[in-house]
């Protein structure tokens, strides 16, 4: 499992709490901000942690459809979303799917 190369609070919240809740088998965080910058929802003073990348694969997604996915982890990382991170970009499977 890894944090991006530029582990910042939010990307390190992220990863404990996916941690936590799924138990993951693969787990990648990245903080793609500095592609957005000066776009929509990027953070004023340039300082990063509003995009992010993340890869997760978990038994607990085994017979949950897409949707179904990203709102448990929606769920999971409500604070995170509600407090800074603008825009989540999700790749989520189970253990054997591609």
């Amino acid at each position: 499992m890894k944090v991006g190369p530029r582990m910042g609070v939010y990307s390190e919240r992220i990863h404990s709490k996916l941690t936590a809740a799924f138990q993951p088998t693969r787990l990648e965080v990245v903080d793609d901000s500095n592609s957005h910058r000066g776009h929509a929802g990027a953070h004023p003073d340039g300082s990063g942690e509003t995009h992010f990348n993340v890869a997760l694969e978990s038994a607990s997604f085994a017979g949950k459809g897409r949707v179904e996915r990203q709102r448990l982890v929606h769920q999971v990382l409500a604070d995170e979303l509600k407090e800074r991170v603008h825009a989540l970009s999700l790749k989520l499977s189970a253990p054997g799917e591609p």
